[in-house]
């Protein structure tokens, strides 16, 4: 089971490599790279919450595939700083501080990097009350794609529902849970 998981999580990284590198019908590689690494991330880290409530058999994967959201939000931070800002951090600076969608994205990246160190055993268990701050990041996450957007498609449309669906259902689980 690890090792379909594994591979299915790896697919997103496959089908990108295959389209910049081998069937090369990208227009815009640096959109795309962006496009697909931050879709990737945030479906994969709202999976990755909502696995308490629908998919229960994943419990033991969950910490392998939160790292997997935290692979495609880096190549998704690397894209930017790399790419798209060609290493210039003064530029990557101003940028940041000129489109808040950038400055949310940023804010968003830091704490999943706090929460993927804090993720080994020992230090999760020192610090597993504040991975609950995965919500902020799914809320900043999701503003920040929506802001990013120069106008939404009917498939983002659907993407922002599914997300929608599974913020409800878990201020649901939440609220049920404390009575």
């Amino acid at each position: 089971m690890k090792k379909l998981i594994f591979v299915s999580l790896l697919l997103p990284f496959i089908y990108l490599l295959s389209e910049l590198f081998i069937v090369q019908d990208v227009e815009d590689p640096i959109k795309y790279i962006y496009t697909l690494t931050g879709a990737s991330a945030i479906a994969i880290l709202f999976l990755t919450t909502s696995i308490s409530m629908w998919f229960k058999k994943l419990m033991k994967y969950r910490r392998m595939i939160g790292l997997f959201g935290f692979f495609y939000a880096s190549l998704h931070m690397l894209n930017f700083l790399i790419l798209d800002m060609e290493m210039d951090i003064a530029f990557a600076f101003k940028e940041t501080l000129d489109k808040p969608f950038i400055y949310l994205g940023m804010i968003s990246f830091l704490l999943l990097l706090f929460m993927t160190t804090t993720s080994t055993k020992k230090l999760f268990r020192k610090y597993h009350a504040y991975h609950k701050v995965i919500y902020l990041i799914l809320i900043l996450t999701t503003i920040h794609f929506v802001m990013a957007q120069k106008s939404l498609s009917l498939i983002q449309y659907a993407y922002l529902l599914v997300i929608l669906i599974i913020a409800l259902a878990k201020i649901r689980q939440r609220s049920v849970s404390l009575f």
